[in-house]
């Protein structure tokens, strides 16, 4: 579609690496209004957004570059390019996890209601940063015939030319933004601080990943007949209801 948003003398400004910035500081910002509600100092877990944002993207970008090894031993230069696109998002989000736990004790933050406080605005930054992916071509479908296919024609993205495809990236930021209303509008006052917010959201994006997955045509792994992502969404989706049971009677 239209990888660069403008270029302006050297200055070139990629559309997917705003629409991934303007994801991370409205997860921030929804956060931080989460975690006041809650009880906790939102600076705190404001700052939290500093860790997940290195560490996410850290192994956001290992984890693609692993994928396509064979590629980057070619050309290595471009492994730090990622405004171009190239982010896994479980990559980001295992590294991301072990980050923030390690930082949520060091400031002495209560895990469950940070958590909570989190995953809502997760949900709403991943959904924007998707529509970065379709700007840029990442992330693209397989061939379809339906009427809403798209065409990419910028030889400057990432997806195959002139082929009509599944909009991925549509569906996934379309599945995101329902994930954020069913948290921030369904659940979160009723749940918020007992872990369940954060638990629901583990069953929810995982399962929507899942189904995506299959209208997926870029090159991302596999294990054995199921793609990367959808072998590391089972265990996050099996340890989402295990939070969900075990925390039921948290908060009523």
């Amino acid at each position: 579609m239209h990888p660069i948003l403008f270029q302006f003398g050297r200055l070139t400004v990629y559309t997917y690496g705003l629409f991934v910035a303007l994801g991370f500081f409205v997860a921030i910002w929804v956060a931080g209004r989460e975690a006041g509600r809650l009880g906790m100092e939102p600076r705190k877990v404001q700052d939290l957004g500093l860790v997940v944002l290195i560490s996410a993207l850290v192994g956001a970008r290992l984890f693609y570059v692993l994928v396509e090894w064979e590629y980057f031993v070619d050309h290595p230069l471009q492994v730090f390019e990622i405004w171009k696109g190239g982010l896994v998002f479980y990559g980001g989000f295992v590294t991301a996890a072990l980050a923030s736990l390690a930082y949520v004790r060091h400031a002495g933050l209560p895990v469950w209601p940070t958590a909570d406080a989190v995953a809502p605005g997760l949900a709403l930054g991943q959904a924007l940063g998707r529509i970065g992916c379709f700007f840029a071509g990442c992330c693209y479908g397989a061939e379809c015939r339906l009427p809403w296919a798209v065409t990419f024609t910028d030889p400057r993205g990432l997806a195959p030319l002139n082929l009509p495809l599944h909009p991925t990236q549509i569906y996934s930021a379309v599945g995101n933004f329902v994930i954020f209303l069913v948290l921030y509008f369904g659940f979160r006052k009723r749940w918020g601080g007992t872990g369940r917010v954060f638990g629901l959201y583990l069953v929810l994006y995982p399962a929507f990943r899942f189904m995506v997955e299959f209208f997926r045509n870029d090159p991302r792994g596999s294990l054995g007949p199921l793609s990367t992502s959808q072998a590391l969404g089972i265990p996050l989706f099996l340890f989402g209801l295990w939070l969900l049971w075990v925390r039921r009677g948290e908060g009523q």
